[in-house]
């Protein structure tokens, strides 16, 4: 009978106790070597990454994090509006979920830097301030601005020790450090 062949049960072997006993007498885990590393929940990150859930722009995030060499050391949060998610009268368990998980990341994982990264053209923009609060390139940028410097404000009124950096991405990806 060939190893892939299937044996009929109560043939006194099974396919799990073959690789065990293959694992086991190869001296080489072939399962250590199959199963992805686990991430643990303690330890360490760099960041916490707070961006808006616009489809558009998940691969761009990522690459951006990526290319500033973050790949796997920081913690993400989405929200819709990023930071008018975060701070917002009309929703205010998004705010409540926002502190719950900077709270988190700073015990967990004592993160030293929160990333903040709005994008054009942002639909909860359009919704939660109206359009005239994105009317135009200009107008647009300014209630960024306002917005992402009001959290900003509040996350260093709790948490003076937290680095904050704000960002704006375009819908190509590029990113426009907000000082």
């Amino acid at each position: 009978m060939s190893c892939c062949d299937h044996a009929p049960r109560g043939a006194g072997y099974s396919r799990r106790a073959a690789l065990g006993a293959i694992v086991l007498g190869g001296g080489v885990s072939l399962l250590t070597s199959l199963t992805p590393q686990r991430a643990f929940a303690a330890g360490h990150a760099d960041a916490l990454l707070l961006n808006c859930m616009d489809y558009r722009l998940t691969n761009d995030v990522t690459r951006y994090m990526d290319q500033r060499g973050l790949t796997e050391k920081y913690d993400q949060i989405i929200l819709a509006g990023a930071s008018l998610g975060a701070l917002n009268d009309k929703y205010p368990s998004w705010t409540e979920v926002f502190w719950a998980h900077l709270d988190l990341a700073i015990q967990l994982h004592q993160i030293h830097k929160l990333i903040v990264i709005d994008h054009r053209d942002c639909g909860a923009y359009k919704l939660l301030l109206g359009e005239a609060a994105v009317k135009d390139p200009d107008t647009e940028l300014k209630s960024h601005v306002t917005q992402l410097y009001a959290l900003r404000s509040t996350v260093l009124t709790r948490y003076p020790h937290l680095e904050v950096e704000l960002g704006l991405m375009a819908l190509d990806g590029s990113v426009l450090p907000i000082a």
